[in-house]
């Protein structure tokens, strides 16, 4: 069987507020806070993963001349410049080519209109349009979404040529039925308050109101559908134990290395494994 084809989607802007490709202080210690996406760089490059995948093309949605995007990537910047940093070591490869190189940019622009103007409807179907054109030039068979602060609809709909194609890494666990589930934006955020034995009820006011202690959390590989982390899991793994006098960057870190980079990998194996399956099923009958 030839190499499966991965694309990968993420927003920049989510791997700065993680402090993505730096050090960051973890209980009184210099540790250099690696992305997902670096994670499976290497990965591809060092295991057998590599020899069942192959990375295409990394593609953000942040946009340039949004100011909210630009005042999150103040530090950064939208691409590699000197005197700043960058989300990966600037020698990083994965399968023989610069990471820098398979970067390519679809800027979400509807984000700009205000939710009731239809420009923001007829621009998010855009948006949608030329993902999957960017996809399909590729042959991306397998997409894995990692931080992807956009909501996906057309593409991942039944009609739609990626339908259950598309992927996201989510860090926490988001089966329905799990006492651990920790689902949407402030999954992290919220596992650290179920540490602390409460539950925010209100994200704007934070006001919060006691709830059962629950002490670890997780990552979820999951299939993507037009919900908040409502796709079905593919593999979760429940690994990460919670200091509740940790900080958020603290759970974050710890919970990358415990829980979602195998979560990735293992998700992966996964898939390609079924895959496997299915072609010798096929090519059985």
């Amino acid at each position: 069987m030839e190499k499966i084809k991965l694309a990968y989607v993420l927003s920049l802007r989510n791997a700065a507020a993680d402090s993505a490709g730096q050090c960051v202080e973890i209980k009184g210690k210099n540790q250099y806070m690696q992305s997902p996406l670096e994670y499976l760089s290497r990965t591809l490059n060092e295991t057998p993963l590599g020899d069942t995948y192959s990375l295409e093309t990394v593609i953000h949605d942040d946009d340039e001349d949004h100011s909210k995007d630009r005042e999150k990537l103040e530090k950064y910047g939208f691409s590699r410049q000197p005197g700043k940093p960058w989300f990966f070591p600037p020698d990083m490869t994965v399968q023989g080519h610069h990471i820098d190189d398979l970067l390519f940019s679809i800027p979400s622009t509807y984000r700009r209109y205000s939710m009731a103007s239809p420009e923001r409807k007829s621009g998010k179907s855009s948006f949608e349009k030329s993902l999957s054109k960017k996809l399909v030039e590729t042959g991306a068979e397998i997409i894995v979404l990692d931080g992807l602060l956009v909501i996906l609809d057309e593409i991942v709909r039944p009609e739609s040529p990626f339908h259950r194609k598309i992927f996201n890494i989510h860090p926490g666990i988001t089966r329905e039925e799990s006492p651990y589930k920790r689902r949407g934006a402030y999954a992290t955020l919220d596992a650290l308050h179920g540490a602390r034995g409460e539950r925010v009820i209100d994200w704007e006011t934070m006001e919060t109101e006691p709830s059962p202690l629950i002490s670890k959390t997780g990552a979820s590989f999951h299939y993507v559908d037009n919900g908040i982390d409502s796709g079905e899991v593919l593999h979760d793994v429940l690994n990460t134990d919670i200091d509740p006098r940790d900080n958020i960057m603290e759970l974050r870190w710890n919970n990358f290395n415990c829980s979602l980079f195998p979560a990735l990998h293992q998700g992966l194996e996964e898939l390609a494994k079924q895959r496997s399956q299915n072609y010798a099923m096929t090519s059985a009958g």
